[in-house]
């Protein structure tokens, strides 16, 4: 199969838009394909998975998104450049989602990668956004059952994503039946390709159909992987993304390490007794953790506010202006609403739970330091979330500090 692929660079025709990262709709943009859907209401996908996709906290497609989940649908081999936190994951499991056929309990779309946590992390991505259409998702990486995941495998799942030792071994033994697999997604390409991956993979790609779709996801392209890809791409469409300086200047950066997810609501009582906050926004990744959040915070005589989706918008109105008035102190929201809040006095960021995008982050704690003010972040990381955190200390490049004992002194 031999291909035409232009640097990402020097694409021609390619459009180049500026704009601010590649999270926003309007990002940064160099392509070779045309077409942009702006709503995910216009892109003709399944009720079911339009149910899910919002249901997930999505409003509108990213800038990727915008670009690459109708050429992915329609079939075509896709090479899309982008830097982590821009929305790739969910642009291939949306386009996975809506082709394949439920009702078939056979493995229709195949996603590598090149950790475990990242494969689990896709796997509840795809659950997620197919929640709605009984989609049955398996992760087959190393380090876990071998027996279980045959077990799932020969009871029929529709995606399988893992790790490429896992998924061959799978493949040897029989249980991964492969010819009914059409789409074929390498994600961090650029690492899959040139770690010592590439022979696995090559024997992967051989057992699959020869005129599977392949989708390609990566943050760099260098040109020995380029080369690589000429070999299995079909003519594919694309798409770049440039990710614009996120900066978090002016913002100190904390957290406390707490054990048990169940003792957060303890050390945030600490923290109230220690702290005379001017404002605080307390984030949580639920509605429902909200409630509990409030409801126990009243018990104990502290005055919050709560603030999520589920409310009507004149209760939402409300309880904003008693927040932006300073009447009220302390409001607990979502992420939903994380990025129109800007309050002038808000010194203080808590993120209960870590966001579960990792570009919602920089929302979140620029809530205090906007407009260069001062502010503080402080996060609560139980043993299940040190991995994020280091996640987010990557993607953002910064260095988040123990909290000090002396926390009151600087906020």
């Amino acid at each position: 199969m031999n291909k035409n692929w232009n640097n990402g660079d020097n694409m021609e025709g390619a459009a180049a838009l500026d704009g601010p990262a590649g999270m926003q709709p309007d990002g940064v943009i160099q392509t070779n394909y045309d077409t942009v859907v702006d709503n995910f209401d216009d892109m003709n996908l399944k009720d079911e998975l339009l149910r899910g996709i919002y249901a997930y906290g999505f409003e509108r497609p990213s800038a990727i998104q915008q670009r690459a989940i109708i050429p992915c649908i329609k079939g075509h081999d896709v090479i899309a450049q982008a830097q982590s936190g821009t929305g790739k994951t969910a642009t291939f499991s949306i386009s996975i989602l809506q082709n394949i056929d439920t009702k078939l309990d056979e493995c229709q779309a195949l996603i590598l990668a090149p950790t475990r946590e990242l494969a689990q992390q896709i796997q509840k991505v795809v659950i997620a956004l197919g929640d709605f259409m009984s989609t049955k998702c398996q992760a087959c990486i190393g380090g876990t059952n071998v027996r279980e995941d045959i077990r799932k495998l020969e009871a029929g799942v529709h995606v399988v994503v893992g790790t490429p030792g896992r998924v061959y071994d799978m493949i040897k033994r029989g249980a991964l039946r492969t010819s009914h697999i059409k789409m074929f997604v390498l994600d961090e390409a650029d690492e899959m390709l040139s770690q010592g991956f590439s022979d696995q993979i090559h024997d992967i790609f051989k057992t699959v159909n020869a005129d599977v779709q392949v989708v390609l996801l990566s943050a760099t392209m260098p040109i020995e992987v380029l080369k690589i890809t000429e070999a299995f791409m079909r003519d594919p469409v694309q798409i770049l993304v440039k990710k614009d300086e996120l900066t978090l200047e002016g913002i100190k950066q904390f957290y406390v390490y707490v054990e048990k997810e169940d003792w957060k609501f303890e050390t945030l009582c600490d923290l109230y007794e220690t702290l005379s906050i001017t404002q605080a926004v307390i984030f949580c990744n639920t509605r429902r953790k909200v409630g509990f959040l409030t409801d126990n915070l009243h018990n104990r005589d502290f005055t919050v506010s709560a603030i999520h989706g589920d409310m009507e918008q004149k209760e939402r109105d409300v309880i904003m202006r008693q927040f932006r008035t300073g009447s009220s102190r302390i409001l607990i929201t979502t992420d939903l609403l994380a990025r129109g809040i800007d309050v002038q006095q808000v010194s203080l960021v808590i993120n209960y739970d870590l966001p579960s995008n990792r570009e919602n982050y920089i929302h979140r704690i620029g809530r205090g330091g906007r407009f260069g003010r001062k502010g503080v972040a402080i996060n609560f990381v139980a043993e299940e979330d040190k991995r994020t955190l280091k996640d987010i200390e990557q993607f953002y490049n910064t260095k988040i500090d123990e909290m000090p004992m002396n926390i009151a002194d600087l906020i």
